[in-house]
């Protein structure tokens, strides 16, 4: 995916509302007034979300009839999905050193809290 597409991809996923959207058109395709049912919001205002969501590519209307369904496009949220792939190997590595790093503090802890070699274990002058 190009720059500018994956900007506009995450741009417009950045809003709660828009975000909503899409989740609600992953269920099928939707009219703007059915869009706006679940929002205290405008249909207008609506409409401005659903033109964000157009330009990034992630939403098409069609027509049918008097009708103006809009629909889910897939494929800029699959770039999207692939370009962040391409980070989970550092992740993964990340974490994996992270656990060896708390293996070896968790090591350290138990050695330190052991008790001697003579039997002695505890806090200095217990027992006596």
């Amino acid at each position: 995916m190009d720059s500018d597409g994956l900007d506009a991809t995450f741009a417009a996923l950045a809003d709660p509302t828009r975000r909503a959207i899409l989740a609600r058109l992953a269920a099928g395709e939707a009219t703007v007034t059915e869009l706006a049912a679940p929002f205290a919001m405008s249909q207008p205002a609506v409409s401005k979300h659903l033109r964000v969501l157009e330009r990034a590519g992630l939403v098409s209307r069609g027509r049918d009839a008097q009708r103006r369904p809009c629909r889910l496009e897939a494929r800029p949220l699959r770039e999207a999905t692939a370009w962040l792939a391409d980070y989970r190997g550092y992740w993964a590595e990340s974490y994996q050193r992270l656990d060896a790093l708390l293996d070896e503090l968790r090591a350290a802890d138990r050695t330190a809290t052991a008790p001697d070699a003579a039997g002695q274990g505890g806090a200095p002058g217990a027992g006596r």
